[in-house]
C-alpha cells in the first residue's frame, strides 16, 4: 500500500481552461508553483471546485499525469473520484493508480440518494480495488448522503480508508470522530469559514478552497493554530473570513476563480454550462476580493514556505 502523512494544507485545485475552451496546462503550472512555494502539503484534482462533473475522462487523467510530472514526488496528488456506477468508481480508481496518483478522494454515489447499506457497500468494494490510500469526502449539505460514525465504524476494518474530509458543517463531528475513533482516521476540515474552528477542535488538515488564491495566508493559519500561536492565527483568520465565505456559494468556482486572477495566480475561465460572473454579483464578489487585497496582512516569518526551509 501507497503511505504518505495525511495532514497540512491540501488545496482543492481548480482547473485552468484555455480561451479556446481546451486544458491549459501554462496556467495551472502558474498555480501549482505558487501553492508549491507557499508550503502546501499535496494536492487534490477533479473535485467539483476543478469542474469535475464537465470534464471528461480523458482531461481528468491528462490532469492527473500533468501534476504527477511536475510536482515529482514533493507532495503527494490526490484524484477525487464521484461515479454514478460501482464498476465505473473502481475502474477509475484502478487506473489513478496506473497514472500515478498518490491517493484517492472518494464520494458516497452520486445522482442517488443511497441508504447506509448501498453507501458502505460502494466504498469498502472500491477500498478493496485499489492499494491507494483513501480520504472519503463527507458532505451532506451538497451531496445529500453522510457517511455515519456508525458507517465509519464499518470502514474502518479497511487500512487504505484513511481520512475523511469532514464537510458537514457540523464542527462538533471532528469531536465525535475523535472520541469515537481516537487516531484511526485523519480529519480534514472542508469548510473554508470553518476552518480554524475545525483545527483548534484537533482536525489533521484542511482541503481548501480559497487557497487556490490565497496560498501563504492559509499555509499561515494552518501552521500557526498547530503550533498553538492562536491569537497570530486569528488575525490572519478574521481579515481572511469575508474571502474564505465565498467557497460556501453554488458559483464558489466563478468567485474563486476570480480571486486568482486578482492574485495572479489563475484565470477566470470557466466550461459551460457554468458563465463567469458579471453585473452587480461581480462587482460584489470583487469587492470582497479588493478590499482583502486593500488590508493583506503581514504574515509571521516563517509561517509559510517550504517544510525543507521553514521552522515554526
Amino acid at each position: 500500500m501507497i503511505t504518505f502523512d495525511w495532514k497540512g494544507v491540501l488545496p482543492a485545485v481548480t482547473t485552468k481552461f484555455t480561451d479556446n475552451d481546451e486544458l491549459d496546462f501554462d496556467a495551472f503550472d502558474i498555480n501549482l508553483n505558487a501553492q508549491l512555494e507557499a508550503g502546501v502539503d499535496g494536492f487534490i484534482l477533479g473535485g467539483s471546485l476543478g469542474e469535475a462533473s464537465v470534464l471528461s475522462d480523458d482531461e481528468k487523467f491528462a490532469l492527473l499525469a500533468h501534476t504527477v510530472e511536475f510536482v515529482n514526488g514533493k507532495v503527494p496528488v490526490i484524484l477525487n473520484i464521484a461515479e454514478q456506477t460501482t464498476k465505473a468508481a473502481v475502474a477509475y480508481a484502478q487506473k489513478a493508480f496506473d497514472k500515478g496518483a498518490d491517493g484517492l478522494m472518494l464520494l458516497p454515489p452520486m445522482r442517488y440518494n443511497s441508504e447506509a447499506r448501498e453507501t458502505v457497500a460502494y466504498l469498502t468494494t472500491i477500498a478493496k480495488s485499489t492499494e491507494l490510500p483513501i480520504m472519503i469526502y463527507n458532505n451532506p449539505v451538497d451531496y445529500k448522503v453522510e457517511v455515519t460514525l456508525d458507517m465509519f465504524a464499518e470502514l474502518a476494518a479497511y487500512d487504505n480508508i484513511q481520512a475523511v474530509k469532514e464537510s458537514t458543517r457540523d464542527i462538533s463531528n471532528v469531536t465525535r470522530m475523535i472520541n469515537r475513533f481516537g487516531e484511526r482516521f485523519k480529519i480534514f476540515t472542508g469548510v473554508d469559514p470553518l476552518a480554524m474552528e475545525s483545527l483548534v477542535m484537533g482536525a489533521d488538515g484542511w482541503v481548501a478552497g480559497l487557497v487556490d488564491a490565497f496560498p501563504k495566508e492559509t499555509v499561515a493559519i494552518y501552521r500557526l493554530i498547530k503550533a498553538k500561536r492562536y491569537d497570530e492565527a486569528l488575525a490572519i483568520y478574521r481579515w481572511f473570513l469575508p474571502v474564505l465565505e465565498l467557497d460556501i456559494h453554488p458559483k464558489l468556482v466563478q468567485y474563486i476563480k476570480l480571486a486568482e486572477v486578482a492574485t495572479g495566480i489563475g484565470t477566470e475561465n470557466v466550461r459551460a454550462p457554468r458563465l463567469p460572473l458579471i453585473g452587480a454579483e461581480r462587482e460584489k464578489v470583487q469587492k470582497i476580493i479588493n478590499d482583502a487585497l486593500a488590508a493583506r496582512p503581514e504574515l509571521p516569518v516563517g509561517s509559510w514556505g517550504k517544510l525543507t526551509e521553514v521552522a515554526l
